[in-house]
């Protein structure tokens, strides 16, 4: 049993939800966010994900909206885990949780998949992006998600809720950071399109087929909303300007015999999957990218001082803002800034 989980609380709800029988309940390493936890019972295999316990920023960690939208997705045949239920009793164990079914395949940490062939690399890659691209073909008002999020253009809301975040858990004064502040806002892109946003949409947040290159659940939707389907792809496309340190970034490795396909050739599968043109100012979208990471890790470095960092590579992470807030102003002077 996890120390972190009152089993002699969690258990009979459970029991109530699913069934009698044998808990056992093991946490999943890694992650920043939402702990979270597989759960063993008779009835099958389920993850749990809940919030952090202690203080926590506005609108962060919003299990009850990942829990919508995955009940919303699941019956339109969109890859995600089926739902189970939503707890928002506090007194079960000690922050909302909900559980959902455990979709069985594999997890990809490294984006240069280094055990696979080039044509294997290429059919994980190609299921990804028409992953992506089927989620924001799908209608929001539709599938019932038309209020799940704000109207107007996203990127505005985006950038001033980054803005709001940094500025809620700060901790240093990094001139990057004030530059971006006042130049993001000022350059956003007219928006074409509202989608569903997954808003982390990354290799290790999928799970593939046991036998095939299939996207079989896609995970982790705390920042999902509605907004510019720009958004989760310029996301992905950074991943190829980003080094390969055994995670998502493939900087120098796509293209040639490698079977990774290169980011034109992402680009062109995107565009034909979704009927658009192109992707201009992508140095812009880069920057903002860049910018919220920094948001995200600050909140990170925050939760460290206030001993709530979910991973014991919290303060690796936390580390890293004054680099990535370098890395977005970059991008920023690439776009004209």
């Amino acid at each position: 049993m996890n120390a972190d989980l009152d089993l002699a609380r969690l258990g009979p709800w459970l029991a109530a939800t699913v069934g009698e029988g044998p808990v056992e309940v093991t946490r999943y390493p890694g992650g920043q966010s939402n702990p979270t936890y597989r759960v063993e019972m008779a009835a099958g295999s389920f993850v749990l994900r809940r919030k952090p316990f202690g203080p926590l920023l506005p609108s962060a960690h919003a299990v009850e909206r990942e829990y919508a939208l995955i009940a919303a997705l699941h019956p339109t045949g969109f890859p995600v885990p089926r739902p189970i239920a939503l707890c928002e009793d506090t007194e079960v164990i000690g922050a909302p949780f909900y559980l959902m079914e455990r979709v069985a395949g594999r997890t990809i940490w490294d984006g240069s998949m280094p055990d696979m062939t080039p044509v294997e690399r290429r059919g994980h890659y190609e299921a990804m992006i028409d992953a992506l691209a089927a989620l924001h073909a799908i209608d929001p008002v539709a599938v019932g998600l038309g209020d799940y999020g704000k109207p107007g253009n996203y990127f505005e809301r985006q950038v001033a809720r980054w803005t709001r975040q940094y500025r809620a858990s700060q901790t240093d004064d990094l001139p990057d950071v004030e530059r971006l502040i006042d130049w993001l806002p000022r350059t956003v892109p007219a928006q074409e399109r509202v989608s569903i946003v997954h808003g982390d949409y990354r290799i290790d947040n999928l799970i593939f087929a046991e036998a095939e290159p299939r996207v079989a659940a896609v995970l982790d939707w705390e920042l999902s909303t509605l907004g510019d389907p720009m958004a989760d792809f310029t996301y992905l496309l950074m991943n190829w300007g980003t080094e390969p340190d055994g995670r998502s970034g493939i900087k120098g490795l796509a293209g040639g015999d490698s079977g990774i396909p290169t980011m034109d050739e992402v680009v062109a599968r995107y565009c034909t999957a979704t009927g658009r043109r192109d992707v201009p100012q992508l140095e812009w979208y880069f920057a903002y990218n860049l910018f919220r990471l920094t948001g995200i890790v600050q909140g990170i470095k925050q939760r460290l001082r206030d001993g709530n960092a979910a991973s014991a590579q919290a303060a690796a992470m936390a580390a890293k803002v004054p680099m990535l807030a370098a890395m977005a102003w970059d991008f920023a002077k690439k776009a004209g800034a």
